[in-house]
């Protein structure tokens, strides 16, 4: 048996170290809990808030247009609270980032048309992408070198309990609007979304900023650097980096934002067919597609929170660069896989499971990756650049698929379900990045 393979990296981690780590899993736990709520809720969302009575076809197109702006919000928060986070703490940037995300899930409930949701969601997306880029830099500065990567891979696996919650929340309110006890099936779930403002208590109470960015935030003329764009693009080993993430980034985001994630409304549209045949009135079937899709996206974070774990021990074993080519090709296959075959009700147990264990081991990889490939006066901003430029990119691709839904393949007999294909070639561009990428296996973190 081999040393890594023997390794106990929990047994490396002292109870502040635990507490970091809980802390920071549970903003981004209960972040992508907003996501997978709104991802869940755009579809009833867009069905009640377009005008007159909209095709299937305008759901898609204008929840495609929706999700692309909140991406825009999303993308926009991670540069401005990246550097925040090099300039004034991880901590202080973190609390910010959840009351921000809170209020305005909250406020999404209350919504009158689209133009408000997507402001409400621009908002939201603000707070949601600043978390990310502090909350991995905060684990990656306090955790152990050699236990780093696989704290950073649990942070990312435990998202996954986010996402499955609001996979039950979605499925309640489904089985409450079948049964006519509710007459809203998102207003609720935004609601819901507003409880992780109480975490930021928890944070402001116990949470220190990490030694590191405290030593070098003291130091003269490092601390006139921290969070800069210009040392960022200045530097040019930290230039060639913030690109190479950039690529890599942006070729998972849209293949999870826009492919991924729209598997749902792919099972939600082959099903209403099914419950409509089956002779069910227009609550029952509305009910129905929610508690289906709700297990559909139930079953792609069981299948997520495996292959996210699941990088970190391959990454450690075969390498960064490696392990990302696998789970490229292992995504690209799966995700075109699920939208040329699923058509049955006993395949969302098993493809779909699939396509999230590939598809969201990259996000894994993106969380052990971009902290290492930037200095502390400087990895906040840089790791916000990587992925949330790559989500202010990839922006396009929701809105891609609601142009190749609603224009290109609108005369098909299933829009979503093409357009979907068409969009998997995306993963290509995430293996042309990786020869240029370095290798970081084994390597500290810069200085």
């Amino acid at each position: 048996m081999t040393d890594e393979k023997r390794y106990r990296w929990y047994k490396d981690l002292n109870g502040y170290q635990w507490f970091v780590l809980l802390v920071a899993a549970l903003g981004w736990l209960f972040d992508c809990l907003d996501q997978q709520l709104f991802i869940l809720a755009r579809q009833p969302a867009m069905a009640e808030l377009l005008p007159g009575t909209p095709t299937q076809a305008q759901i898609d197109e204008y929840g495609g247009y929706a999700t692309a702006i909140f991406l825009m919000g999303w993308a926009i928060g991670g540069l401005v609270f990246g550097v925040l986070g090099d300039r004034i703490g991880r901590a202080k940037t973190m609390i910010i980032t959840i009351l921000l995300y809170s209020l305005f899930t909250g406020l999404s409930a209350l919504s009158v048309g689209f133009a408000d949701f997507c402001l409400y969601r621009f908002m939201t997306g603000l707070g949601v992408g600043g978390e990310f880029a502090v909350g991995v830099a905060l684990v990656a500065e306090v955790m152990p070198d050699r236990a780093r990567p696989y704290c950073l891979s649990v942070l990312q696996a435990l998202s996954a309990v986010g996402n499955i919650s609001a996979a039950l929340i979605g499925m309640s309110m489904g089985t409450l609007r079948e049964h006519g006890l509710v007459e809203s099936i998102w207003r609720p779930m935004f609601v819901v979304g507003a409880l992780p403002a109480l975490l930021a208590l928890v944070i402001r109470a116990r949470l220190k900023e990490p030694e590191r960015w405290q030593q070098v935030s003291h130091e003269g003329d490092v601390a006139r650097k921290l969070g800069s764009y210009r040392e960022l693009f200045g530097h040019p080993t930290w230039r060639r980096h913030a690109f190479i993430g950039l690529g890599l980034a942006f070729s998972g985001i849209v293949g999870l934002w826009g492919i991924g994630f729209f598997t749902f409304d792919l099972v939600g549209n082959v099903l209403r067919e099914r419950f409509v045949e089956d002779g069910q009135t227009e609550m029952q079937v509305a009910g129905s597609v929610a508690h289906w899709k709700a297990i559909a996206s139930m079953m792609m974070n069981i299948g997520a929170a495996f292959g996210m774990y699941g990088f970190a021990i391959l990454a450690q074993r075969m390498g960064r660069k490696s392990t990302f080519a696998i789970a490229f090709i292992a995504a690209m296959v799966s995700t075109a896989s699920v939208f040329f075959f699923l058509s049955e009700f006993h395949q969302i147990f098993w493809m779909v499971p699939i396509m999230g264990f590939c598809i969201l081991s990259l996000f894994a990889g993106y969380a052990i990756y971009f902290p290492e490939l930037f200095p502390t006066h400087l990895r906040s901003t840089g790791t916000s650049f990587c992925y949330n430029v790559g989500r202010f990119v990839a922006a396009v691709g929701p809105a891609l698929l609601g142009w190749l839904t609603g224009q290109v393949y609108a005369d098909t007999s299933d829009p979503l379900r093409y357009a979907g294909l068409t969009m998997c070639g995306i993963f290509v561009l995430g293996l042309l990045v990786l020869p240029f990428a370095p290798e970081t296996k084994d390597q500290p973190l810069p200085d």
